[in-house]
């Protein structure tokens, strides 16, 4: 019996991205593997989105090349995003859900239960019925965490989750993105808050000016992080 087609590892190779002539990624080489979440850091502009973007298989690199798998030019089945500002429908929170799971071809009797479900995951299980773009920062947050999880996805990209949000919906957030991953879901997320990549990451990728910087565990980069850059990016100072 052959195996189910994996997306992982989702290796990055020699990529670089430009936008009207100009660089956004300088010749990334990057592997994301199964396991604990990979976390991107580095000042704004630094090529995080972008480089989400281009593995998720939104953008395509302008040279260099993704593969997923091994393969190449792999659908995203089994991929999904959130970005920092994701758009809620004009529907209620579990018609978004119901909604996503249409999408990802559920049968129309199962899509009900399955969307109260994922809102339990993500502790909205009370809000079923209120009209998403009515809800909180942090509730929209989540509720669009939940409908990418409707698409059962292996690897989940995060942009910036938690931006603008409060210690209480941060805390939330985070403590529903670690249980995603202790379900064996990849996550790669971008983030400019170091505790919360201390606290959530296993895996640090530090970018800088469309380049990586480096790249090591968690705990090395932050107690003894081998680039000067990295070193002084810990230390709180500003990477130009």
């Amino acid at each position: 019996m052959r195996a189910p087609a994996t997306d992982l590892p989702l290796i990055l190779e020699d990529v670089s991205l430009l936008a009207r002539e100009v660089r956004i990624l300088h010749h990334v080489s990057l592997t994301f593997a199964a396991g604990a979440p990979t976390m991107l850091v580095g000042p704004n502009g630094s090529g995080k989105s972008s480089l989400m973007r281009v593995a998720m298989g939104l953008t395509s690199p302008t040279r260099g090349r993704v593969t997923y798998g091994g393969r190449t030019d792999v659908p995203p089945l089994r991929r999904a995003i959130v970005f920092q500002r994701p758009v809620m429908l004009r529907r209620t929170a579990s018609g978004n859900l119901i909604y996503a799971l249409a999408a990802s071809g559920m049968k129309r009797a199962e899509r009900n239960a399955a969307a109260q479900e994922l809102l339990g995951r993500v502790g909205l299980g009370a809000l079923s019925d209120r009209p998403a773009r009515r809800m909180s920062g942090g509730e929209q947050q989540r509720l669009a965490i939940a409908r990418a999880l409707a698409k059962e996805p292996e690897i989940l990209f995060l942009d910036e989750p938690t931006a603008s949000l409060d210690p209480a919906a941060t805390k939330a957030t985070e403590d529903i993105i670690s249980g995603i991953a202790a379900r064996g879901i990849k996550i790669v997320m971008a983030t400019h808050d170091l505790g919360e990549a201390r606290r959530l990451g296993g895996e640090i990728v530090l970018m800088n000016r469309g380049r990586i910087v480096e790249v090591a565990d968690a705990q090395t980069f932050f107690t003894s992080p081998k680039t000067d850059a990295a070193r002084r990016f810990v230390a709180g100072e500003l990477l130009v």
